[in-house]
């Protein structure tokens, strides 16, 4: 799933290669991907870019003061063509869910949304304000805005005293942005146990993790931006230390990386720097007993 370092990459570059072009043509592939009825995609047609914003892992583009927002879920990416392919998008079962074709010299430029599987969770608006796109609207803080401090991450945790600091990470509602991937390499930055209660952190423990975040999330954004979109995968992949790792040397203290499996996710730790030694148990035979 594409988090909030490679979805500010995609912004910076859909910024930088879109802004002050107008819009040629918006082709859906994909009819249940639009969620938004009340403004057309073909009003798009004829305007032009003015700004592309990321709100936690949406993309919102701004074409005269109408938005395209889109999120890629868990399976969605972002192909961009220059030139935008001449073959015509026809709907169909296909992982073709959108593209979007601009101006260009002297063919038009554009990207398509694509999402590979079976279940279909890419969702597009098309909107006059951002308040009318759901998931927006139910985004937490950003954990990098300048004015989200040390203390206001605390006030979080207190808040979400019961909850798990690894699924506390993942909650949109409250951090946007970070997902499985990031929130394992934060935890074993902070040296946590994905299951240790938000409530439980120690001042220390709740300075080091907001540290963690910021840190692990800044390095992951700096390398990212400026990656073509195609490379922006195999590098999220390649930079991670304990993420998809498992039986590796953990790069801290070489510990082999352990898994804890659930039914459809996983998650991976250093048993030596986050639990102690002890070993998680797997989750997945607990969660299809329920």
């Amino acid at each position: 799933m594409p988090e909030m370092p490679e979805v500010e990459a995609l912004r910076a570059f859909l910024a930088k290669n879109l802004v002050g072009r107008a819009v040629v043509r918006a082709d859906l592939a994909a009819i249940a991907a639009l969620k938004t009825f009340a403004v057309p995609l073909s009003a798009l047609h004829g305007m032009e870019v003015t700004g592309v914003e990321r709100h936690g892992k949406f993309l919102a583009i701004d074409v005269d003061g109408t938005w395209l927002a889109f999120h890629l879920a868990r399976a969605g990416w972002l192909t961009w063509h220059d030139p935008v392919p001449a073959t015509s998008v026809r709907p169909g079962k296909g992982p073709l869910a959108l593209r979007v074709a601009f101006d260009g010299d002297p063919d038009p430029v554009g990207f398509s949304l694509t999402e590979a599987g079976t279940q279909k969770h890419l969702s597009v608006y098309v909107v006059a304000e951002l308040a009318e796109v759901p998931g927006i609207t139910r985004l937490g803080p950003d954990p990098l805005a300048a004015g989200f401090t040390r203390n206001d991450f605390a006030a979080v945790l207190t808040e979400h005293a019961r909850t798990q600091v690894k699924g506390l990470l993942k909650d949109q509602s409250v951090l946007a942005g970070i997902g499985n991937a990031y929130s394992d390499e934060i935890l074993q930055a902070a040296r946590l146990s994905p299951f240790k209660l938000a409530g439980s952190l120690t001042d220390d423990e709740v300075t080091g993790l907001f540290e963690a975040i910021r840190t692990e999330l800044t390095s992951a954004i700096d390398r990212a931006v400026g990656e073509k979109p195609a490379n922006l995968k195999d590098g999220k992949r390649s930079t991670m230390r304990v993420h998809g790792r498992k039986g590796e040397a953990c790069p801290t203290c070489g510990t082999p990386i352990a898994e804890v499996s659930f039914a459809d996710s996983f998650l991976n730790y250093c048993p030596r720097c986050q639990t102690g030694g002890k070993l998680l148990a797997d989750r997945r035979l607990s969660k299809l007993l329920k």
